[in-house]
């Protein structure tokens, strides 16, 4: 952690509200994306980050120091996420529009897409790939998703995401392995009908 954002922090704990803000704007984009890859929409990612940030708000006195403050609220995101995924489920709503067109500008997907040397064919193909793919995330199981999320998206080490998940990183490993089976066999299927 280095020592402008360990005065912030420090600071935010002392109900410094400009020190708050000022860590927001730091971790907003990491943490929209994290409930963006979770919800596959921007209307409940949006929702679930400001969900995060009140959650960080209220509870930023219990960071200890003794880990990573970008570790801290990424668990944070991810059991906010998981949390209202499950009530989304619960009232039976659409937590994934994987079907509308995708209208963010400023999305993964449309960067990825935005490479001058693809042709359009080649940028419709590779949409339509990675669409698929989000679409099979969204199938897999609540854990499931999250440790494809956080390892193969997002790109956190083992040791990361068993602090942020709470559990061993054999257990990370163990589940990781679990997920991409189900995620290969779900496009397998996908790809049967």
């Amino acid at each position: 952690m280095n020592d402008i954002e360990n005065s912030l922090i420090k600071k935010a704990i002392r109900g410094d509200s400009d020190a708050f803000e000022k860590i927001v704007l730091m971790y907003e984009k990491k943490v929209y994306n994290i409930a963006f890859n979770m919800f596959g929409n921007e209307h409940d990612a949006y929702d679930s980050s400001q969900e995060v940030f009140i959650k960080l708000y209220k509870n930023i006195h219990s960071f200890k120091f003794d880990s990573s403050f970008g570790t801290w609220l990424y668990r944070i995101a991810m059991n906010t996420c998981i949390d209202e995924y499950r009530k989304k489920k619960r009232q039976n709503k659409q937590a994934y529009s994987l079907d509308e067109p995708i209208e963010n500008e400023s999305s993964n997907i449309d960067r990825q897409l935005r490479d001058p040397a693809m042709t359009p064919e080649q940028q419709i193909v590779q949409l339509e790939e990675v669409m698929r793919i989000r679409k099979a995330i969204g199938e897999l199981k609540e854990d499931h998703r999250a440790i494809v999320i956080l390892r193969d998206i997002r790109g956190h080490s083992y040791d990361e995401i068993s602090e942020i998940l709470h559990c061993s990183v054999g257990t990370v490993k163990s589940r990781l392995s679990r997920a991409r089976i189900a995620l290969r066999d779900i496009i397998i299927e996908q790809e049967g009908t």
